[in-house]
């Protein structure tokens, strides 16, 4: 080995041993006489002094060392002087007297320095990634990412479950998002497909008799990308048979809790509580509660439906509801001006407007607060627990249109009113989702998740006569108001699947031509079965603090789906297309 210790594992213990340290320079400080440098690698930071008095000719070499330099160091360990001692740093008590100094590696000067404060746009840190790769925050998460992934396989081999790959090149069955197609050489104008998800294959391993598999999995997904989302992600995939959904759910409690205690947060009680799909759109307006914080929403329509402001009534009149939410203490918080840009976001939801109150001397104060007589105004505190300085905002509309408005806004204010603490962790369940939801422009039902959901069992006769009041024995998990994984019990028997398909609208010959295989692999035996696939990038991404999912991984994409640092996707060689019998005709534009 060219080093006999870390940048970060040498303390007040290490006085006096000889060492070799080996990393990058971080910082150099020539001080006319010594010279300092901050010697960095994965673990850690160490301070090496250079003296002129006992080792001219390495002093020499030290004063011409410049940030990001590969080095090797040679000396031994002592203590700062008392008023010398940095607490930030493990390895702030001591410090190393080089006596040793080879340059490893000279480093052009980087666009960047992965110690500054100020960093450079995301464009310029994802084309110099390996750079960008050496600040902590970067590395902390990808630490942080091979422990929760470590955590997970030690719990699943100690409940039996087996780690089984499945492949990378199946079959196109396009729905949702668009596949990454693979073009074959030997089966000329066919293609594969990246996968989307393990999906078919892992029920196909429960039909084979495979009763416990588990995969940390490659997915891919050619959608419109967002903070929180990449073409290609990870995800820890499950599926169990001979079981029912709280068995699942079960599990997977355990599994949240080993992996919480594996990067060091306290494990959350359990079993994790489980909250109804109707109860949290009523409550919060969204399937993806954040419970950090109260702020729930209230309806307020039996109180307002014959109030003389229009919007309410009309709205109430037309099938509609007034549903509001109190932002505590945000009276004097929030100007005209900002509760107009509020009312702007929430447009981008569909609302046609944001109508708001301030709670003041025991009344409402808006400019709409004249249609409101006394009686009304009093039983809108009451029913809105508002209090003196509190802010009142309110959307009239269908719940389609006002429950993602207010959840948006709710989400919004708690941030800003900093009415949780950012650190917290809240870990729930949200069950009995519909197992259809109806397509108004094209007046028929779509899957709620997928088209192998089965459903609650006392509901499957609502299939012939009340579809859209199914339950699906679907399951997502939530952390921070954030989809942190997502199951289903699956449909093993062939009756209650033809009578699913049947209401998509996907006849037998569709059904084989779309997912023939694993239909005809059902009909051999198949146990009863369910799963989850829960978000591995996500995990780390909340776990680490960040907020942007690229962060937490190694070499991400940008949002144009670009690998700037290698340059893909690239054009390929015109003999290459040829082999693959594909001609490019891009427009002319």
């Amino acid at each position: 080995m060219l080093r006999t210790h870390t940048c970060g594992e040498l303390t007040r213990d290490h006085e006096g041993t000889a060492v070799t340290l080996c990393g990058w320079v971080q910082n150099w400080r020539d001080h006319g006489g010594l010279v300092f440098v901050d010697l960095r690698d994965r673990y850690g930071i160490t301070q090496v002094v250079f003296n002129p008095q006992s080792h001219p000719d390495v002093h020499a070499v030290a004063r011409t060392l410049r940030s990001e330099w590969v080095i090797q160091v040679s000396g031994r360990v002592v203590l700062r002087p008392s008023d010398m001692v940095n607490p930030n740093i493990a390895t702030g008590d001591i410090e190393v007297r080089a006596d040793a100094l080879k340059i490893l590696n000279r480093s052009k000067t980087p666009p960047f320095e992965p110690s500054a404060f100020d960093l450079p746009n995301e464009e310029l840190r994802l084309k110099y990634r390996y750079i960008d790769l050496r600040r902590p925050v970067l590395r902390d998460a990808l630490v942080l990412r091979h422990k929760l992934t470590q955590a997970a396989r030690n719990y699943f081999d100690r409940h039996g479950f087996l780690e089984i790959e499945t492949p990378m090149l199946g079959r196109s069955t396009p729905e949702g998002a668009r596949d990454y197609l693979v073009p074959s050489r030997v089966h000329p104008g066919s293609f594969y497909a990246l996968p989307q998800s393990p999906q078919l294959y892992k029920q196909i391993l429960m039909v084979a008799g495979l009763d416990r598999y588990y995969q940390i999995a490659r997915c891919f997904r050619d959608e419109d990308l967002r903070a929180d989302r990449q073409p290609e992600f990870t995800q820890i995939d499950v599926e169990m048979s001979f079981v029912e959904r709280d068995d699942i759910l079960q599990i997977i409690d355990g599994l949240v809790a080993e992996m919480l205690e594996a990067v060091g947060r306290s494990a959350p009680s359990l079993p994790l509580p489980r909250y109804s799909y109707a109860e949290v759109m009523e409550r919060f307006g969204t399937d993806k509660p954040d419970m950090r914080f109260g702020m729930e929403l209230v309806d307020i329509s039996s109180i307002v439906a014959n109030c003389e402001f229009g919007v309410f009534r009309n709205t109430i009149e037309s099938g509609g509801r007034v549903r509001g939410l109190n932002a505590p203490q945000a009276a004097e918080k929030y100007s005209r001006r900002i509760i107009d840009e509020l009312t702007r976001f929430v447009g981008d939801f569909g609302a046609k407007g944001l109508a708001f109150f301030r709670v003041k001397d025991g009344a409402l104060d808006s400019p709409i607060a004249k249609f409101f007589d006394s009686e009304t105004q009093q039983a809108i505190i009451r029913t809105m627990d508002a209090r003196p300085g509190d802010l009142l905002f309110f959307v009239a509309d269908k719940d389609a249109v006002s429950s993602p408005a207010l959840a948006a806004l709710r989400n919004r204010l708690g941030r800003e009113l900093q009415l949780y603490d950012p650190n917290d962790l809240n870990v729930l369940w949200v069950i009995d989702f519909p197992l259809f939801g109806w397509n108004e422009d094209e007046r028929r039902w779509d899957a709620e998740h997928h088209p192998f959901c089965f459903p609650v069992v006392e509901d499957i006769p609502l299939l012939e006569t009340d579809p859209g009041a199914v339950r699906a024995q679907s399951y997502d998990l939530v952390c921070n108001g954030c989809e942190a994984g997502s199951g289903s019990i699956r449909i093993h028997d062939p009756e209650v699947q033809g009578k699913v398909f049947a209401l998509l609208g996907i006849d037998a010959a569709e059904a084989e031509r779309r997912f023939g295989f694993l239909l005809e692999a059902l009909r051999y035996g198949a146990p009863p079965h369910g799963g989850i696939a829960l978000g591995l990038d996500r995990w780390v991404m909340l776990l680490s603090g960040l907020t942007n999912i690229r962060d937490v991984i190694a070499f991400p994409k940008t949002q144009r789906a670009a690998d700037l640092m290698t340059g893909a996707p690239s054009p390929v060689d015109e003999r290459q297309l040829r082999e693959l019998h594909i001609r490019v005709d891009l427009p002319a534009d």
